[in-house]
């Protein structure tokens, strides 16, 4: 398989003579398989081979001893190649490194997957068996774990910055000074969220006999009042001005096209039209099933035109040929399922492009935008609530406030109906 993408038999022998050249070929033809782009395979390929040669003047002697020098290899390199680079740029860079050697351990080592997945937890080395608790005895879900990785990498990033990497010996001041700093780029409710997280891991701490006293009860969240923001919507106008600008003639423009249609037609969430399968759509009854919703719940909405005509031009012309059932998938190979991350962040990315200017764009702005139409075209908050799959009534009761009907109603004392 290398000579399909090397030309010169003296390529092909050099990536041959690497000691690690049979797993290398092995991932070639994985990557063929799965339709990777030649330029993929000519970027990974000497990657590779400068890993394996890393590797041997380290000291491996076999596959079971790479993954222990992957770090020492990306670090290496991004000294040699970039040495004075910003952090946020060194990450990128380091991401580029590494997925591409964890990718071909993982098809090359058995349960190398399974081995590698506690490598990225943050405290690692001082709290080994945290995140296992957080699944096994908390039962918290992935997409949880993840908020909890990224919350405690900042927390140890920050411990790090400021020369206090030390657990046992942590203070309460330090903590709060990192709160406090968190403040500035962050909501109310996102500190919250982050003080909630701090406060588990320390009582994790003190629980298993890590530190000697239980930090958790000096952490202070900060108060939230209900009802003080505003939905972060944005008219219909700037609705159309947005759909106007994607680009429908290439396959990623007829997919977020199809996706920002169902975000505000409906007001799913992200994870919600990630998770749309291709047996959720009953063309012959022209409805669409919502499974699994975040109240426990399912609904079915009927097909309107302009949305099954966007999803149909997608499978058509758009969508890889691929034996997954789910609709939305990848536009460059490996050909998966797109994530709740993805669709959320093309949402933000065509809000952007059509120059329209709200707080924190992504899906759920969509899903605010469709729940405020429907405000202003006279619904009941009951019905809103079941329409758009609202767990409780205090998820909804936020749009009364910028229904200014509905308020004058109430404001001359006959604002019963409204609810």
């Amino acid at each position: 398989m290398l000579s399909h993408y090397f030309i010169r038999p003296t390529t092909v022998d050099r990536i041959r003579d690497c000691w690690i050249g049979e797993p290398i070929e092995r991932y070639v033809t994985w990557l063929n398989e799965k339709n990777y782009a030649p330029r993929s395979v000519f970027v990974r390929v000497p990657l590779l081979v400068q890993f394996g040669g890393f590797a041997q003047r380290a000291g491996a002697t076999s596959l079971d001893d790479l993954p222990n020098l992957i770090e020492s290899f990306v670090e290496d390199t991004l000294n040699r190649l970039k040495p004075e680079s910003p952090k946020s740029k060194r990450q990128v860079a380091a991401r580029g490194l590494r997925n591409p050697i964890q990718q071909m351990l993982r098809l090359v080592i058995p349960n190398h997957e399974g081995n590698d997945k506690g490598r990225d937890n943050p405290f690692r080395e001082a709290a080994p068996g945290f995140f296992e608790f957080l699944r096994r005895d908390r039962g918290l879900s992935e997409a949880t774990l993840v908020q909890y990785r990224h919350c405690l990498r900042l927390f140890q990033d920050y411990l790090q910055n400021v020369g206090r990497p030390s657990l046992p010996t942590l203070s309460p001041a330090v903590i709060m000074a990192f709160i406090t700093k968190s403040g500035d780029t962050r909501d109310a409710r996102s500190v919250q969220s982050l003080c909630s997280i701090l406060k588990g891991f320390f009582r994790y701490l003190y629980a298993e006999g890590l530190m000697g006293c239980d930090l958790a009860k000096t952490i202070e969240s900060p108060r939230r009042y209900r009802f003080s923001n505003l939905p972060r919507s944005i008219t219909w106008h700037e609705v159309e001005q947005m759909l106007v600008k994607v680009d429908r003639r290439s396959t990623v423009g007829k997919r977020d096209y199809a996706i920002l249609l169902l975000l505000v037609t409906y007001g799913l969430r992200s994870r919600e039209v990630a998770a749309l399968t291709l047996d959720d759509i009953d063309w012959k009854r022209d409805c669409i099933h919502v499974r699994g919703r975040k109240a426990g719940h399912s609904t079915a909405y009927p097909l309107t035109p302009a949305v099954g005509e966007a999803i149909l031009e997608y499978l058509r012309q758009g969508r890889p040929a691929t034996s997954e059932r789910a609709v939305f998938m990848a536009v460059h190979a490996p050909y998966i399922p797109i994530s709740r991350v993805a669709v959320s962040a093309q949402a933000k990315c065509h809000i952007r492009r059509a120059g329209i200017n709200v707080h924190r764009p992504g899906s759920h702005t969509l899903r605010h935008t469709c729940v405020q139409r429907l405000v202003d075209s006279g619904f009941s908050l009951k019905t809103i609530g079941d329409f758009v799959g609202h767990r409780t009534p205090d998820a909804t009761k936020i749009y009364a406030k910028v229904n200014v009907e509905a308020l004058r109603r109430v404001a001359l004392g006959n604002g019963e109906e409204v609810l």
